[in-house]
């Protein structure tokens, strides 16, 4: 697995305003003769070792200075000095920082800010914030370091600061992109350019530019990633900013690497090498070995790699730089690892773990110990490996803050998935079968089972502490509640030398079984022949059997072909069957009544389960009943939710096409009327008849009437377009008929707000089960109904056909007024469906999500 430790990348730069802030550095203070036995004296003698203190500091002579300011302060506090004490600690806050003592600036700014707002000094507050957000961000706090910086921003709004505005937007946006929330962070730097190019402030236009590409960089967009460092390059050789040039010549090396251009990756790195030698900029210079080093990694020439990573050190170690020192350190160990020399790795990965340790940098602590677990798995020492592995998982865990907003949740989680993952090949390397079930359920939907936590507690208060990960034995114990035969994937991935150069590759498919006696069997699938021999991957695969199928526009749109080619179909549909069923077919429950719960990971969210066909060609619908679920944790909340709830099926929401809003589909393509869906008002129509309701649709159908009415609704039924956000996922929406001044648009951040009542809520619309996959599962409208209060949810996984869809959903509902297992009657349903309507895109794509 391939996993840098990235070199002091100045690809986000939270420092906009260091140089700034430091020239605002309490001024020198006159000296006074008096004697050292009176107040007075002291008072001398402390401002003359502060303005030593100062003049120490600003020629790098850092550890004096230290020494001068801590004297200072020590006579300050004992002459109750309170402006002397601030700004003692102040200028000790800015040493420790240049030190890399990121503790250290955290413990002197504390006090400081303390005293600022005793003496109500706003300015040197905001300067005392900043220096305190910079910690945090170091240090890998990104939670508190946004908080920081949020608070700047509160007091330069109301000081009407507005230059400082500007670099708090910036410094926010660089802290959410270093928390993984993107549009977050591009959202706060274009704030930041506007605020830039109002005031005419080059420097901060140019370092925002910067941090815009770096944001485009995390989305893979490169392209744009180089055009903003362009502008910002021009910026930086236009107002003579020799240390902004350099930067953005970095920035644009490291897009180019990512591109695999490392002809001109290399070129940049070097031109940025060069300036910094030219500036004496140590760190610059530091930092751009490292980058030249990682470029070489990823050419495969690891003895280059392992030269310029020296030199990095060398440098790192010279200035004090810690931080540089544990990253040059750990990417030391990866290069020997890839060369095999594992002894070498381990030393140089146990090195960058003491030192970051040392420095509280608890990111780099965990990154170092999955890094040290990967060496010591590669090596063949397995006990050590797990123990490592384990370690590093509870660093991840102890950074996971309750505060954080649900989507930077999912984004934080997503970073450490990989340790989990390693940990899971370890564990079955040593046939520790149950132990990796648990990991592997440990490492998925987090942050959703966080939020169902606090939906199901007594007092609907988010819980003190994350709930505890399923042990083996409560895993059994919710196969038996369910009553089901539960299914576990997880896609484990590995590191190739292909073409000469070291990919990321899909290597092995883990699969669990637990049966409702408690039974677990594990089957173990290798995915290496998709790529090596067919060219493609599990996920192609997934999307090419929706393809194949004929899963195109649905509802409203163009007509799908309801009769694709056989033989067309059947390939990719065997093929997933062959990885996700086969080796597991004989584990599986033989009476078709008993559920089977899918319990899938990002891909495999989208495969059609219902459609798979095995070689007899049958299809795997009619062989059992099915369900799926993002976490096996998850279905033990759903059951949760629907306890002491009776499901009145008389007492039902049913919508159905209701006059469409205008709206665009298509990022850059002008809004246009969603189409007018008759055959969804006749399947509302029909299915009120039979729930002896009235449907609602067309101009009544508003946003406004129907969210009064889904909290007091036992059953939800909205027949209508859906839209599914695969980037954000919280913007995936259904289509309601627009009133007053909201656009008609139900979406699934709104969702997550609403507290409902339902048993089943059906989405009987396109995509409604899509949106952005994570391992948190899938972000969108089926995720919000659940953490909503919804036990049962009923969505789409591809543009649906509007003529089956109104057959399926009308069998659905006649086959729940007989018997009340929604499983079995969507099971049912389908089963009727497609005697009507043969081919799997007409009744295959709806998926039950939790209870049955």
């Amino acid at each position: 697995m391939k996993i840098h430790k990235i070199t002091l990348i100045t690809l986000i730069t939270l420092l906009t305003t260091i140089g700034q802030m430091t020239n605002n550095l309490p001024g020198f203070v006159g000296i006074t003769q008096a004697s050292a036995q009176t107040p007075e004296a002291q008072k001398a003698e402390a401002d003359r070792l502060y303005n030593q203190g100062l003049q120490q500091f600003q020629t790098s002579q850092f550890e004096a200075a230290l020494k001068s300011l801590q004297q200072a302060l020590m006579i300050y506090r004992k002459i109750k000095d309170r402006n002397g004490e601030a700004q003692s600690l102040g200028s000790l806050g800015y040493i420790y920082y240049s030190l890399g003592d990121y503790p250290k600036v955290i413990e002197s700014q504390q006090p400081f800010l303390a005293l600022i707002r005793e003496i109500k000094d706003r300015q040197r507050e905001m300067a005392g914030l900043f220096i305190l957000g910079v910690a945090y961000y170091s240090l890998g706090d990104y939670p508190k370091a946004i908080e920081s910086q949020q608070q700047i921003l509160a007091i330069a709004r109301e000081l009407k600061d507005i230059n400082t505005e500007g670099t708090a937007l910036g410094n926010l946006g660089a802290a959410y992109y270093a928390l993984g929330d993107y549009p977050k962070a591009i959202e706060s730097q274009q704030q930041s350019l506007t605020i830039a190019r109002k005031m005419k402030n080059r420097k901060l236009e140019a370092t925002v530019l910067s941090n815009l590409g770096g944001a485009y960089y995390a989305l893979g967009d490169y392209p744009t990633m180089i055009d903003y460092q362009e502008q910002s390059l021009a910026i930086a050789r236009e107002i003579k900013d020799r240390d902004g040039e350099a930067q953005a010549l970095g920035n644009i090396g490291l897009a180019y690497q990512s591109l695999e251009d490392y002809p001109k990756a290399i070129d940049y790195q070097q031109q940025q090498l060069a300036m910094a030698r030219e500036l004496k900029d140590r760190l610059g210079e530091g930092a751009a070995l490292g980058n030249l080093g990682n470029t070489y990694f990823s050419l495969g020439d690891y003895k280059k790699a392992i030269e310029y990573q020296q030199q990095h050190l060398a440098i790192a170690r010279e200035i004090k730089n810690r931080l540089g020192e544990e990253q040059s350190l750990g990417n030391l160990g990866i290069a020997y690892q890839y060369l095999e020399d594992y002894a070498k790795a381990i030393e140089y990965q146990q090195q960058s773990l003491a030192i970051a340790r040392a420095i509280k940098d608890r990111n780099g602590e965990a990154l170092s110990l999955n890094n040290l677990g990967l060496a010591f798995y590669k090596q063949g020492n397995l006990p050590t490996a797990e123990k490592t592995l384990y370690e590093g998982i509870q660093v991840w865990e102890s950074l996971r803050d309750q505060k954080l907003a649900d989507t930077n949740k999912v984004s934080f989680f997503d970073t450490q998935n990989r340790t989990y993952r390693i940990l899971q090949k370890v564990l079955i390397a040593q046939n520790k079968i149950d132990a990796a079930l648990e990991i592997a359920e440990r490492g998925r939907a987090r942050a959703f089972v966080e939020l169902l936590a606090s939906r199901v507690s007594t007092n609907n208060k988010q819980p003190d502490k994350s709930p505890q990960a399923l042990t083996i034995a409560e895993i059994k114990q919710i196969a038996k509640q369910q009553n089901a035969t539960l299914i576990q994937y997880s896609i484990l991935n590995d590191n190739f030398k292909v073409d000469g150069k070291q990919q990321t590759k899909e290597s092995d498919l883990y699969i669990w079984v637990v049966k409702p006696t408690g039974e677990v069997t594990f089957r173990k699938a290798d995915l290496k022949h998709l790529w090596q021999k067919d060219n493609t991957t599990l996920e192609e695969l997934v999307t090419n059997s929706r393809i194949n199928i004929g899963a195109g526009r649905g509802r409203g749109g163009i007509t799908v072909s309801q009769n694709p080619d056989a033989a067309t179909v059947k390939k990719p549909l065997q093929k997933l069957y062959d990885i996700l069923i086969k080796d597991i077919a004989d584990e599986l429950p033989k009476n078709t009544k008993d559920r089977v719960i899918f319990i899938p990971q990002v891909s495999l969210f989208l495969a059609p389960f219902p459609a798979l066909r095995d070689e007899q060609g049958k299809y795997l619908i009619e062989k059992h009943t099915i369900l799926t679920a993002p976490a096996i944790q998850v279905l033990d909340f759903t059951h949760k939710l629907a306890q002491g709830r009776t499901t009145n099926y008389y007492n039902a929401l049913i919508v159905g096409n209701p006059t469409m809003p205008v709206v665009s589909t298509e990022l850059g393509q002008p809004a246009t009327q969603l189409d007018s869906l008759p055959g969804a008002e006749q399947e509302a129509k029909t299915i009120a008849d039979l729930l002896k309701t009235k449907a609602i649709f067309g101009k009544d159908a508003t946003k406004a009437n129907i969210l009064q009415r889904l909290s007091t609704a036992d059953v939800i039924h909205l027949a209508t377009h859906g839209w599914a956000d695969d980037d954000q996922g919280l913007g995936s929406w259904i289509a309601l008929a627009p009133s007053g001044k909201d656009d008609g648009l139900l979406t699934a951040e709104e969702i997550l707000d609403l507290k409902l009542k339902a048993q089943l809520v059906v989405l009987s619309a396109c995509e409604t089960g899509k949106g952005k996959l994570s391992g948190d599962g899938v972000i969108g409208l089926s995720r919000s109904l659940i953490s909503a209060g919804v036990p049962s949810v009923l969505v789409s996984l591809w543009q649906v056909p509007d003529e089956p869809t109104q057959y399926l959903m009308v069998e659905f509902y006649k086959s729940l007024q007989t018997q009340p297992d929604k499983a079995l009657a969507l099971r049912q349903a389908m089963l009727k469906t497609k005697e009507k309507f043969p081919s799997p895109v007409n009744w295959a794509a709806f998926t039950l999500i939790g209870e049955r």
